[in-house]
């Protein structure tokens, strides 16, 4: 079976990859070596890199509750720290 590109791939599938991008750009941004240019170029493909994560997580999240009880998905619990044993 053919392998998806990332373009077509599901958010949670580039949770991870847009996670580490989203780092490395905060990291260079921090840094204050970027013309007024670049920083707004670099914040809103931040923005769009959080939004990405964001929608991977609550797809995540959804994923697990429809898991967990797939004829209630609404009435399933948040996990919690205790939730780990």
């Amino acid at each position: 079976m053919p392998r998806k590109n990332t373009e077509e791939a599901s958010p949670v599938a580039r949770f991870e990859q847009s996670l580490e991008e989203l780092e490395q750009l905060v990291e260079k941004m921090e840094q204050g070596e970027m013309s007024l240019e670049e920083s707004l170029a670099a914040y809103e493909r931040g923005v769009g890199l959080y939004r990405q994560c964001q929608t991977a997580l609550e797809q995540a999240e959804l994923r697990v509750r429809l898991l967990s009880d797939p004829d209630r998905p609404d009435t399933a619990q948040p996990f919690t720290a205790d939730d780990g044993g």
